[in-house]
């Protein structure tokens, strides 16, 4: 982001960070994409859940209901 300290205390707007990102963004690769394929449930094992994270997502109605 803009240094405060060249630039003064003045909160930054809008403009200023769209052009801090845009200078940054060239500084970042994009990976190729990678494509996430469905693992098998026999291949899932060794999988702990500690106690108090399964009454949690037990509590949620979103989720234990």
């Amino acid at each position: 982001m803009t240094n405060p300290k060249i630039h003064g205390d003045t909160p930054l707007g809008l403009a200023e960070l769209r052009g801090d990102c845009a200078r940054t963004a060239l500084h970042w690769e994009t990976p190729a994409r990678i494509t996430a394929r469905p693992t098998s449930p026999a291949l899932i094992h060794g999988v702990t859940v500690p106690p108090a994270s399964a009454r949690l997502l037990d509590a949620m109605s979103d989720y234990g209901d």
